[in-house]
């Protein structure tokens, strides 16, 4: 049996974040009941392009593997009567949402816990449920503006930079995922569940890190390093080969006396200017120089087998393409499959989370109201009438026709 097997969780989620983290909850086991608002045509990922057609896309299957999909009306009062009594047979309530809609529509805790006192409503939002901005939508890109990570990322005198995966949402989706199973097993151990409130904001702020307590201890001001270098670390960063550009990094003293001895300088590692961490940063500028030429006279391959030969750290910078064909992809099983009726086979990337022998079984994506008969008669309590009359009455608003 997989971990969270006795889980079930209804996810008023949409898009990136929110089903980022509930895909991994779903794939270690948990029940993840996607509720889908019917009058916007539910989750917007559904439709994101460029490989969108319909109500499928990539974009959608990548975030909502084995998951479960009901359209529910939640303005509508028999749409609020079939989730309240889902509520009932649930154990947490996860959304992501603006910071103030959670409230609004009734999904805290106090909202449901005269339903079930041990519900756990994990809400991920922008900016938190609490603060000035808690009203404003957030997304990925402006939290990495607003946090100042686009400030530091790029070349030094170039225009501000994201990074080049979405690190906000993808982050957020695991810290609410962490903060969600945190939440459950309070309430599995004393009966009370609890609101646990989210924020990608708070999340990217918190990633400052030990930049963030340099400045604020030291007045330390963090700003853009020449080829990705690290802050302190010397030599630690992208260098460019004969053919291309790989990273090597020096974080113990022992590498960089092996480094100087493989590049044919063995007395760079005693030469008063570089013999240390300190001396090494403080002399930066004369060395790093001295590295670019040796590394410019091999090519990638050359080096990185000469350095891991030595236990130096080092990598190559890969494409995309590179790196899912690289053979440590393959051998950790990093690429699942699932069927589609629209897609065919759908090769997507698996979740990191190796918990146990048994591994996960993936299914795809839910298409939309496609788990309705499941979640009403099954897990509701529903029968075949009350449905019917429920439908007309719009509390699963407009069905998906095709």
């Amino acid at each position: 049996m997989r971990p969270l097997a006795d889980v079930r969780i209804l996810a008023v989620e949409q898009y990136g974040a929110g089903p980022w983290g509930s895909l991994h909850l779903a794939d270690l086991g948990a029940e993840v009941i996607k509720i889908e608002e019917p009058r916007s045509g539910g989750d917007v990922g559904r439709y994101v392009p460029p490989y969108a057609e319909g109500e499928d896309s990539l974009f959608f299957e990548a975030f909502n593997r084995n998951k479960r999909s009901i359209s529910l009306d939640l303005t509508n009062p028999r749409g609020r009567e079939v989730f309240e009594r889902l509520v009932r047979e649930s154990d947490a309530v996860y959304s992501n949402l603006r910071g103030d809609v959670p409230a609004r529509i009734g999904i805290t805790y106090d909202d449901l816990k005269h339903l079930n006192p041990a519900i756990v409503c994990c809400s991920l939002t922008g900016y938190g449920m609490t603060g000035p901005r808690s009203q404003q939508p957030g997304y990925d890109y402006l939290i990495q503006g607003i946090a100042g990570w686009m400030d530091l990322t790029g070349e030094p005198g170039g225009p501000p930079a994201k990074s080049g995966v979405s690190l906000v949402d993808f982050t957020g989706g695991y810290v609410a995922a962490l903060a969600l199973l945190a939440g459950l097993h309070a309430a599995r151990h004393d009966g009370i569940g609890m609101d646990c409130d989210v924020s990608l904001y708070d999340i990217a702020v918190t990633l400052l890190n030990y930049p963030a307590a340099w400045h604020l201890n030291e007045g330390y001001e963090p700003a853009r390093t020449r080829h990705s270098a690290h802050p302190s670390l010397v030599p630690f960063q992208a260098f460019e080969t004969r053919d291309g550009w790989m990273v090597v990094a020096c974080p113990k003293e022992k590498f960089w006396v092996r480094l100087a001895r493989r590049l044919g300088h063995p007395d760079w590692a005693t030469d008063p200017r570089f013999d240390s961490f300190a001396h090494r940063h403080q002399y930066r500028d004369e060395l790093i120089p001295l590295l670019e030429a040796e590394f410019t006279t091999r090519d990638t391959v050359d080096w990185l087998d000469a350095l891991t030969a030595d236990g130096i750290p080092c990598s190559p910078i890969n494409s995309v393409s590179q790196a899912l064909q690289d053979p440590q992809t393959l051998a950790r099983d990093l690429i699942v499959e699932t069927e589609h009726p629209r897609f065919g086979t759908v090769r997507q990337m698996a979740s990191p989370v190796k918990v146990g022998p048994v591994r996960p079984t993936y299914r795809r994506a839910p298409l939309r109201n496609e788990d309705l008969a499941h979640v009403t008669r099954k897990l509701a309590g529903y029968d075949a009438d009350e449905v019917e009359a429920l439908a007309a009455e719009g509390a699963f608003g407009e069905l998906p026709t095709d």
